[in-house]
């Protein structure tokens, strides 16, 4: 297999990198942290509409580029990174990832040609320590009268509901197996939406209420012949998106440290010339480069058409590696850069809020583990 990216991937990762570098800065990461909904408008506007970020994993035939696994995780690297604030994960990694998995083909195309121009925001719940949809569905019951469903129940954790016009909640019907998948309007009787303060204030989390939601027909939108499947490989493209984020929260970690020990000085001599410093950055290079590695060789795979057995296993590794590395080289950024790595003013505080929050979304590194050896025992 050839891990080498092409001209147009080199493209594509350099003009995502400059384009955050200068829209997404520390400065602007803080305002928008602040505002209303949590993210800058008019940079994600431009996300969708000039870039077309938002239609990079989207077919061709729903009216996006009909890219593969690799350019989103490139992109995504680049954002987490910045740590953009933008509601672009809830929307193409989490709602078009469900729809493109599972969803119906009426649902495809009434909800993807307009996420993919960037005219749409979605989301769907993402719960701390919950591996899969299947207990996220738990606490939502669907039930359905003539051609009407009602829905009660609740979700407790939603990224950025406060902004998103539909919401994707998966709920329980009595009798079948596999949770059902609902399109939900946020303007809509009966829904109540809380938001949540949590340690990372640069992606908003809000508490869903269903009270007797009532939905037409056509708002159930998973096609029942792509379910079971669907949702096994909607899950592990959505933590192998979570990896590719926490891989570039851990490049930019080192980064920060790497500046910050070349200019801080003790002694006489700044603390990047010690020892001891050089080589915990040498460990984060190498954990951030191992992690490279099993984060692009899932894209990868994914993006050759595996198994969904395969590309579970695969993403799951990678989301498992991810998850350590960007906290340990969190961790270590605060610990060099001394008593300020955690204060307001300094940036590691930000990236550590982020690895610490990351690290629980759809299973947590033991969770995946255990979930790894008992497929790798099974086959």
């Amino acid at each position: 297999m050839n891990f080498a990216f092409t001209e147009d991937q080199v493209m594509i990762r350099d003009a995502a990198r400059s384009f955050l570098a200068e829209e997404s800065g520390s400065a602007a990461v803080r305002a928008a942290m602040s505002g209303e909904h949590g993210f800058d408008a008019g940079v994600w506007q431009r996300i969708g509409s000039e870039l077309g970020w938002c239609g990079i994993p989207v077919a061709e035939e729903y009216g996006g580029l009909g890219l593969g696994a690799v350019e989103l995780v490139l992109v995504l690297e680049q954002m987490g990174r910045q740590l953009l604030c933008a509601p672009y994960f809830s929307t193409v990694c989490l709602a078009a990832n469900l729809l493109a998995q599972l969803g119906s083909e009426q649902a495809r195309r009434r909800f993807l040609p307009a996420i993919a121009e960037g005219r749409l925001c979605l989301t769907a719940p993402l719960d701390s320590g919950v591996e899969d949809w299947h207990e996220a569905a738990a606490l939502v019951q669907a039930n359905r009268k003539g051609e009407v469903w009602t829905l009660s129940g609740h979700c407790p954790r939603v990224p950025d509901a406060g902004a998103a016009d539909w919401l994707l909640i998966f709920a329980w019907v009595e009798g079948e197996r596999l949770p059902a998948l609902f399109a939900v309007p946020r303007e809509i009787s009966g829904l109540d939406i809380k938001p949540l303060e949590g340690w990372d204030a640069t992606r908003r989390f809000s508490s869903i209420s269903l009270g007797g939601v009532t939905l037409p027909a056509e708002d159930r939108i998973d096609d029942a012949l792509r379910l079971e499947d669907g949702l096994s490989r909607a899950a592990a493209l959505t933590r192998l998106a979570i990896a590719a984020e926490q891989l570039g929260v851990a490049q930019q970690c080192l980064d920060l440290t790497v500046a910050y020990t070349a200019t801080r000085k003790q002694f006489g001599r700044a603390i990047a010339s010690f020892q001891a410093v050089k080589h915990r950055c040498a460990e984060m290079m190498v954990r951030i480069e191992a992690t490279r590695s099993a984060v692009y060789g899932a894209a990868a795979l994914a993006a050759g058409g595996s198994t969904t057995d395969a590309q579970a296993i695969e993403c799951a590794v990678a989301r498992t590696l991810a998850a350590d590395t960007c906290f340990f080289c969190a961790q270590e950024a605060i610990q060099l850069h001394g008593g300020v790595g955690f204060t307001w003013e300094y940036d590691p505080q930000l990236y550590f809020k982020r690895a610490q929050a990351s690290s629980h979304w759809l299973g947590n590194a033991d969770a995946l583990r255990e979930r790894i050896a008992r497929a790798l025992l099974a086959a």
